[in-house]
């Protein structure tokens, strides 16, 4: 016999609650729907990088390597922020995560600065 049970007379859920932290909400998590849509636009956006490296000229240009590192950037913040609910975590965890994310892609960004992959032509 579970004598915990019998000594606090409440049903399971609600002694679960009364043990809850009252300061945390809990957020809704996404659907099967938004599993799909998010599915729909990483399938899109991997259809468009295929289509690309078909194209010669685009991948002759100097557009072809920034274009591809910032369409697989946009596909791993997406995939991040739903299918590892970081966007429903607390804003301390987006921030440790999102904040070094920002500094290796603008370190990325000078890099191809630097060597010639990306530049911008003033007059």
């Amino acid at each position: 016999m579970d004598t915990h049970a019998s000594m606090t007379n409440l049903p399971d859920s609600a002694e679960a609650g009364a043990h809850a932290p009252h300061g945390e909400v809990e957020h809704a998590h996404p659907t099967w729907s938004t599993y799909w849509k998010v599915a729909l636009i990483l399938t899109l956006i991997t259809v468009g990088e295929v289509w690309a490296y078909y194209i010669p000229s685009f991948v002759a240009s100097r557009g072809f390597v920034p274009t591809l590192l910032i369409l697989s950037a946009l596909k791993f913040v997406i995939v991040v922020m739903f299918y590892m609910h970081l966007k429903y975590d607390h804003r301390l965890f987006r921030v440790l995560f999102t904040g070094p994310l920002l500094i290796a892609g603008l370190t990325l960004l000078a890099l191809m600065f630097l060597f010639g992959h990306l530049f911008i032509k003033i007059m």
